[in-house]
C-alpha cells in the first residue's frame, strides 16, 4: 500500500483533511464511521462511478460498519440542473437525512458540486463528505467548497460555499478513467503552477508525459491540493486572492457554454483558458511571449489543447465568446474580469479589460 498523503485545509468555517493515495477509501474507513452518527452512510454516486467502483465502495463502508443508502445520478454537465436538484432533495428528504448525518458525494465533480448544493441548502445545511473518483474532481472540486448547478445563462452561476467534512481521494479510482479525463484533471494541476508556484510547473514541464502518470501523478495532486488549500484559508469565499483560481476559466467557460453539448470537457477548455489568459498577458505587455510560448507548448506536450482550433466542439465565434465573457459571475461594474499573469508563478487579477482590445485578441485567435 502506498504512503498517504494527508493535507489540512484550515477554512475559515471549517477545517477539515483530504487524504490523498492509492486505497485511501480502505485505509480511511474509520474516518467515516465516526461521522455517521445513525451507522449509515447516504451516498449520492455517479452512476458510472459505480459500475466501476461498487464492490470497493461496499467493501469500504462495511469496513466502517456502515449502512449504504445509494442515491444513483448521472454525471455530466446535465447533472447540475434545477430538475436534478430538486429530484436529489426530495430523496434525501424522503431519506430522513438529520443535518448531523453526512451526504456523501461519489463521483466525479458535477455529481460533487450538485451534492453539495444539495447538502448546502436540505435543512439549512447538513454534513458534507467528498469521495472524488475523477483527477479533476481530486485536485479541484471537492476541495475549498464550491458547489452548485447551471443554468441557461452559464455555469455555477447557482450555488453555495459549503466546506466537507472529509475528502478522500483515492488514487486506485483513476485507473478506469478514459485518457482524455486524466488529462482533463491535469489542466487544474498546470493552473496550480501557473497561478503562484513557478517550482511546481518547473517540475512539471521537466517531466513531460510522466507527469501525468505513476507516482509522479501522486506528488502532483498532493501539489495541487496543498497549493488550493493555502489558498482557500486566506480567502474561502473568494473575496479577493482565491479569485486567481479562476485562472483560464474566464475564457474556458465561455467555451463551455458555445460548445456543442457534450463535445467539451472542463480540463480541455481550462487548458485552453490558460494558454489564452498568458498570450493575452503577452499582448498586454505584462508577461514574456516566452513564458506564454512554454505554457502552450507544456500543455501539447502532454496532449492537452493550447488553442481554440485545437478545441472540440467548434466552430466558435469571437462575438459569442466575448458576450459569454461579459456573463461572468467574477465581473464587477459591468466590466470584464480576467486573472492575467506578469509571468509563470505571478498571476494576478484585472478588473479593468477594454473590451474593444479583448474582442481583437478572440477575433485574431479564432481565425489563427
Amino acid at each position: 500500500m502506498s504512503v498517504l498523503r494527508v493535507i489540512e485545509v484550515e477554512a475559515a468555517s471549517r477545517t477539515y483533511e483530504v487524504v490523498i493515495g492509492r486505497d485511501a477509501l480502505s485505509s480511511r474507513a474509520d474516518r467515516l464511521s465516526v461521522r455517521a452518527p445513525r451507522g449509515r452512510a447516504v451516498v449520492v454516486a455517479d452512476t458510472a462511478a459505480l459500475s466501476h467502483h461498487a464492490t470497493r465502495l461496499h467493501q469500504a463502508f462495511d469496513a466502517a460498519g456502515l449502512g449504504l443508502e445509494i442515491i444513483e445520478i448521472e454525471g455530466g454537465e446535465g447533472a447540475k440542473t434545477w430538475t436534478s436538484l430538486e429530484f436529489l432533495c426530495d430523496r434525501l428528504l424522503a431519506l430522513n437525512v438529520e443535518r448531523s448525518e453526512p451526504v456523501i458525494a461519489f463521483g466525479g465533480g458535477t455529481v460533487g458540486d450538485l451534492t453539495g448544493f444539495a447538502s448546502a441548502i436540505l435543512k439549512r445545511g447538513t454534513r458534507f463528505i467528498q469521495i472524488p473518483t475523477t483527477l479533476l474532481a481530486q485536485v479541484d472540486s471537492s476541495v475549498g467548497g464550491k458547489t452548485g448547478i447551471n443554468t441557461s445563462h452559464g455555469k455555477n452561476l447557482i450555488g453555495a460555499f459549503h466546506q466537507p467534512d472529509l475528502v478522500i481521494a483515492d488514487t486506485a479510482f483513476l485507473d478506469t478513467l478514459p485518457r482524455r479525463e486524466v488529462l482533463a484533471g491535469y489542466a487544474e494541476i498546470v493552473k496550480a503552477g501557473l497561478i503562484q508556484d513557478a517550482p511546481l510547473f518547473d517540475r512539471l514541464e521537466t517531466q513531460g508525459v510522466d507527469a501525468v502518470t505513476g507516482d509522479g501523478l501522486v506528488q502532483a495532486i498532493a501539489d495541487a491540493v496543498a497549493f488550493k488549500a493555502r489558498i482557500v484559508a486566506e480567502d474561502e469565499r473568494e473575496s479577493g486572492v482565491r479569485a486567481l483560481l479562476n485562472l483560464g476559466h474566464t475564457f474556458g467557460h465561455a467555451f463551455e457554454a458555445e460548445a456543442d453539448k457534450g463535445a467539451l470537457i472542463h480540463g480541455e477548455a481550462v487548458a485552453c483558458g490558460l494558454a489564452l489568459a498568458f498570450r493575452y498577458s503577452a499582448r498586454l505587455g505584462a508577461c514574456s511571449s516566452k513564458d506564454a510560448e512554454r505554457v502552450a507548448r507544456h500543455l501539447q506536450t502532454v496532449g492537452l489543447p493550447a488553442r481554440i482550433s485545437e478545441l472540440p466542439g467548434g466552430p466558435y465565434d469571437a462575438a459569442r465568446l466575448l458576450s459569454r465573457m461579459g456573463d461572468d459571475k467574477k465581473n464587477s461594474g459591468g466590466a470584464i474580469t480576467l486573472i492575467l499573469a506578469r509571468g509563470i508563478g505571478d498571476a494576478f487579477i484585472t478588473r479593468e479589460t477594454d473590451r474593444d482590445d479583448l474582442a481583437a485578441f478572440l477575433s485574431s485567435e479564432v481565425e489563427d
